[in-house]
């Protein structure tokens, strides 16, 4: 698909494994610092606040200047900001607070990586070529992020605190090195000479996706599979460790489980998109989510939640691809930074939404609630919008197929 989605695909990699050291690393090095669950927690809080706080920013600046500049000095930030960390745990000066301070920072600098950064593909290649290019970017997220760094990351934390941490600085620094021989991308085509104010971009923003009823029905389908979905989630660990009784090693499997799921889907995506209709994948992807949690909701077997949370990797990463996909062919080439943030703000508030419905009804009804409530959440919502999935999946795009396209061929 080109020489420049190579160096994206590259340097989104390379960024992935450092991310997923931290992934590890981070809890281990809060929890070494602190016994209290409200800190604890706080880490944990940070890791979607920012997103809460600067998404709709960082979409309406990813729609003004250079996205590849602006991806290259965010993650030049987020390597300035854990290089300090470093020095302040090698130094022996690191506390609790300055840790946490450092996520903060951290997090907003990676809410701008990821909204600009994923504006890039549909700037490099064509429409036609965003399944299998969204497929492989995702890959690289779950082989590096949740497969191989998260086991990295606890290995080098054990050897040092400061150790996982200069890692990530190392691979930051060279996805930034890595998508800069990118060739310039195109800048979105729209008047900035004025430089009207942000507020101003943001509310056009939504105003588009108002009054675009495929996206705007996409967005709010992530926005309430999130609520359902990140109920049970927010109280996976108690499931796992005290209904199931796995421990913390068949805790931790879950995760393993769930990313070899979405490996061997990243294998099968190509065939997927080439022989069935992208509507009926949502449909069955979204069927089986219900399916999911009623599954959980049943089952009293620790080798069988593996099972299940295998299955749900697969399906997950098939609808991540497939969403992400469909809203970048249909959202003009200068309103992607701002149409991405809001679908990203949906995703961390569906997740804030669905995780304190999630306490909430565990403390109540007991650890198997959550997983009802998720599953006749999401069982209303498939009937709700089954036939507006069609719409959505042949809508036209707004903009010319192949308009701002560039591609360098080797």
């Amino acid at each position: 698909m080109g020489r420049d989605f190579r160096w994206l695909l590259a340097s989104s990699w390379t960024s992935n494994v450092g991310d997923g050291v931290a992934l590890a690393a981070a809890p281990l090095l809060i929890a070494s610092m602190t016994s209290s669950p409200i800190l604890v927690a706080s880490g944990a809080i940070l890791q979607f606040l920012p997103w809460l706080l600067f998404g709709l920013h960082a979409g309406a600046i990813a729609d003004r200047f250079d996205r590849r500049r602006l991806v290259m000095v965010a993650n030049a930030a987020r390597a300035v900001v854990l290089a300090a960390l470093c020095v302040f745990l090698v130094t022996g000066t690191a506390n609790i607070w300055i840790v946490l301070a450092v996520a903060l920072l951290y997090g907003t600098a990676e809410v701008f990586v990821d909204t600009a950064g994923s504006t890039l593909l549909p700037m490099l290649v064509k429409p036609a070529d965003l399944g299998i290019g969204n497929a492989r970017l995702q890959a690289g997220y779950l082989v590096a992020n949740q497969f191989a760094g998260p086991p990295l990351g606890a290995l080098l934390f054990a050897a040092g605190s400061a150790w996982p941490f200069l890692v990530e600085v190392l691979c930051v620094t060279l996805a930034v090195v890595l998508i800069s021989r990118m060739a310039r991308t195109p800048v979105p085509p729209r008047d900035t000479a004025t430089h009207p104010p942000v507020h101003t971009d943001i509310a056009e923003g939504l105003r588009w996706l108002w009054r675009n009823p495929p996206v705007r029905m996409l967005v709010i389908i992530i926005l309430v599979f999130n609520v359902t979905w990140a109920a049970p989630w927010g109280v996976l660990v108690l499931y796992a460790t005290e209904h199931l009784h796995m421990g913390a090693v068949g805790y931790g499997a879950l995760t393993t489980a769930s990313a070899a799921g979405g490996i061997l889907a990243t294998l099968s995506f190509g065939w997927l998109e080439r022989h069935v209709s992208f509507a009926t994948l949502m449909r069955i992807v979204l069927s089986l989510e219900v399916l999911i949690h009623l599954a959980f909701a049943l089952t009293t077997a620790g080798w069988v939640a593996l099972i299940i949370m295998f299955f749900f990797g697969a399906y997950a990463f098939v609808w991540g691809t497939i969403s992400t996909t469909v809203r970048q062919r249909l959202v003009p080439a200068e309103l992607q930074g701002r149409v991405a943030s809001v679908n990203m703000v949906g995703v961390f508030g569906g997740m804030v939404i669905g995780q304190a419905l999630g306490g909430v009804i565990a403390q109540l009804w007991g650890l198997t609630a959550p997983w009802w409530f998720a599953f006749g959440g999401a069982a209303i919502t498939l009937l709700l919008v089954w036939k507006p999935i069609s719409q959505i999946v042949s809508a036209r795009p707004v903009a010319e197929p192949d308009a701002g396209v560039q591609r360098n061929e080797p």
